[in-house]
């Protein structure tokens, strides 16, 4: 058997002592355990069993240094391919072979006059400077189209002027090619610029030679001036045939109104009704003035002679007489509530005759109007309503500023870098997914 371990108290003997000292002090009195901390019991070290893990701190293993595989190289390698490679090409060419191009600058503008004529001012008729789309925008679309390159192609040779450089392909034009080939490289060499808000146009023309630049674009400036003429003369002419027919018809309608005022006349041999209803007013009032008299007569009559007196029946035959005379001039002008046939006739002849009159008077305000507004059309078809005004002429170049190499070439490089990243990602994707 094991001996027992001298430091630790056995608790029998505790026990046994506790109850020898509650029996000597007197029996009766309990016995009180003052109860402390527990011994701390020491236990032999175990080793841990073989599957479970350590306890305490553990120390993370040192990390694996990755490894150069295939995909690194792979990437490295399309990288070369894709943006080293284009760069590198591109910047040989653009410093070796690239010709060097030269810049004219040209700006204009279409201006209008503001005011017309003296005679179209005062009367306000024609403004034949503007129309429904600015000149500006039409000069604008007439500088990019087929029409301009075929004639300035005609008379400078475009083809000839933008193929000189050999072995540069890139910038150079390969002629002879078709007209759609010339307008395509038109466009990469002629840059327009078009400021919609003030109407200005500039102009910047690429040529290999300082003195083609130039001559190009004075070409193009002098074929928008004939445009902006051809306009002008166009509008005018418009103006003027347009006021032209307005006339014709207010000739044609005076002289309808004149012929059939006059045709009026020779039918009812009457030159003018009005004149007649007037004289048969005049005479109606002299008949009244008449009765009038005539009657006072036979008051008096009555009152100084006697009824059997010839004279009281001569002036009755005498009232008599007048009242009819009355009474047919009232016939005939209509007045009476009857009426006849011969008032309804004249009636009508004056109607008819004011209508014509009316008419006449129309045709010829209208002729009027129409021959001040063909006065006003040819006095503004003399001046020239608008043209070009150029505020920049084609400009010589000293240095040839084209093409910008440094500009290109970073291009180039931040595109292919684009490209070969999104493809770097795109493939990383995919093998994710798998």
């Amino acid at each position: 058997m094991n001996a027992p371990n001298p430091k630790t108290p056995d608790p029998k003997a505790g026990s046994q002592t506790g109850s020898r000292d509650g029996s000597e002090a007197g029996g009766a009195v309990p016995m009180v355990v003052k109860k402390g901390p527990a011994p701390e019991v020491v236990r032999p070290a175990q080793p841990p069993a073989a599957h479970e893990p350590p306890k305490g701190p553990q120390v993370r293993p040192p990390a694996r240094q990755s490894r150069f595989r295939t995909r690194h190289a792979l990437v490295l390698l399309s990288f070369l391919v894709m943006v080293i490679l284009p760069a590198g090409v591109s910047g040989v060419y653009l410093w070796t072979r690239a010709a060097d191009q030269y810049a004219s600058f040209v700006g204009f503008s279409v201006r209008s006059e503001e005011g017309g004529s003296a005679l179209s001012s005062m009367l306000g008729t024609f403004d034949i400077g503007g129309g429904a789309t600015p000149d500006a925008e039409i000069l604008y679309e007439f500088i990019q189209s087929q029409d301009l390159v075929a004639r300035i192609d005609a008379d400078l040779d475009l083809r000839t002027i933008w193929s000189k450089p050999e072995g540069d392909p890139v910038f150079a034009y390969d002629a002879p090619g078709t007209i759609e080939d010339l307008r395509d490289h038109w466009q990469r060499m002629v840059k327009i610029t078009f400021d919609s808000g003030t109407g200005l146009i500039e102009l910047r023309v690429l040529a290999f030679d300082p003195e083609d630049a130039r001559t190009i674009a004075a070409a193009i400036t002098e074929e928008g001036t004939r445009l902006i003429n051809q306009l002008n003369e166009q509008a005018r002419e418009d103006a003027i045939r347009y006021a032209r027919e307005d006339l014709n018809d207010a000739v044609a309608r005076l002289k309808t109104a004149r012929r059939e005022l006059t045709e009026f006349r020779n039918r009812t041999q009457i030159v003018d009704p009005s004149i007649d209803v007037q004289g048969q007013a005049g005479i109606l009032n002299q008949l009244n003035t008449q009765l009038a008299q005539a009657l006072v007569d036979l008051d008096m009559l009555h009152e100084t002679t006697r009824d059997s007196d010839p004279r009281i029946e001569q002036a009755e035959r005498r009232i008599r007489v007048i009242e009819g005379r009355i009474e047919g001039e009232k016939r005939k002008l209509g007045i009476t509530g009857g009426g006849s046939e011969e008032a309804a006739a004249y009636a009508t002849l004056v109607g008819e005759y004011e209508s014509l009159v009316v008419d006449r008077e129309f045709a010829e305000r209208t002729y009027t109007a129409a021959l001040a507004s063909f006065d006003a059309a040819q006095a503004d078809a003399r001046r020239q309503t608008r043209y070009l005004a150029v505020h920049l002429r084609p400009t010589l170049a000293e240095q040839a500023e084209y093409p910008q190499r440094l500009t290109l070439l970073a291009l180039i490089g931040l595109f292919a870098f684009l490209i070969w990243a999104v493809l770097v990602l795109v493939a990383y994707s995919l093998r994710d997914r798998r």
